[in-house]
């Protein structure tokens, strides 16, 4: 088994042929929302019962980058940004058997519903956890 991370992004533009994958969710109705929030919920219920779910969460778009400032410095801050195109909606970790089920499951997890019950494709990155096993050599 190996883990991965599904990241999900603030960044819209499914399939030009698939009218709605282009409209941001603040603009979809109520019901368009929660039937989102439901598919994601099922699809983690599935993932428990497989035994391939790890965690989950949502994340809000707002957010700042830090980073050390130096001995006796207070931390260095950048942000919040305007592009949400590269700020991460919400993340999953499933365990799984290979690469090819984590595709898999984050195409899944892509065809979650939007405006008007239509799948959103939405873009996923798909990052694996680094092993144990890991050696340094010089």
């Amino acid at each position: 088994m190996a883990k991965y991370l599904l990241l999900k992004h603030y960044r819209r533009g499914g399939p030009e042929w698939v009218p709605g994958t282009d409209v941001p969710m603040d603009q979809w109705s109520p019901q368009e929302i929660t039937e989102h929030i439901d598919y994601m919920r099922r699809f983690a219920e599935k993932l428990t019962e497989s035994g391939e779910f790890v965690g989950e969460g949502a994340l809000s778009p707002e957010g700042t980058f830090v980073r050390y400032g130096g001995e006796g410095r207070p931390p260095v801050t950048d942000g919040p940004f305007a592009e949400t195109k590269d700020l991460i909606a919400g993340w999953m970790i499933i365990d799984v058997e290979s690469q090819e089920r984590a595709y898999e499951a984050a195409a899944e997890l892509s065809a979650a519903p939007g405006v008007g019950g239509r799948p959103i494709y939405e873009w996923l990155e798909v990052r694996p956890f680094l092993g144990e096993d890991l050696t340094i050599s010089e």
